[in-house]
């Protein structure tokens, strides 16, 4: 004879698998907006830098690194009051091809990055 689960156990499980399967879809924070935009053209001088992400970060933990034309690499200082699912910072910056890469921890764990072309034209 077969024998079939009751109903009840399958709704349990059927359960328990959505709530793990939701965890891991909303475990990494994502770039959903900011500035500089991906390819944008920006007047060289003084750049504002905002990222902002779908989750809280843990800003101590989270890196802005400039990468230059000539390949230097600047980690910049974020700003300290901004929004918990923000960075800030700023950078001083000559005409040429940049690259703004990202790399944040999110509050439950993980570990995100990601890059931003963008170009410095003249004043």
């Amino acid at each position: 004879m077969r024998r079939q689960f009751p109903r009840r156990l399958l709704l349990v499980l059927f359960a328990a698998a959505m709530v793990v399967l939701s965890q891991a879809a909303g475990a990494h924070a994502i770039l959903v907006g900011g500035s500089p935009a991906i390819g944008v053209t920006l007047p060289a001088g003084r750049i504002a830098i905002e990222l902002r992400f779908n989750s809280r970060i843990d800003r101590a933990r989270s890196r802005l690194t400039i990468l230059a034309p000539d390949t230097t690499r600047t980690v910049l200082d974020t700003a300290t009051d901004a929004p918990p699912e923000m960075l800030r910072a700023a950078a001083t910056l000559k005409p040429g091809a940049y690259t703004l890469r990202w790399q944040v921890l999110a509050v439950d764990g993980h570990i995100t990055r990601g890059d931003v072309p963008f170009t410095v034209g003249g004043m």
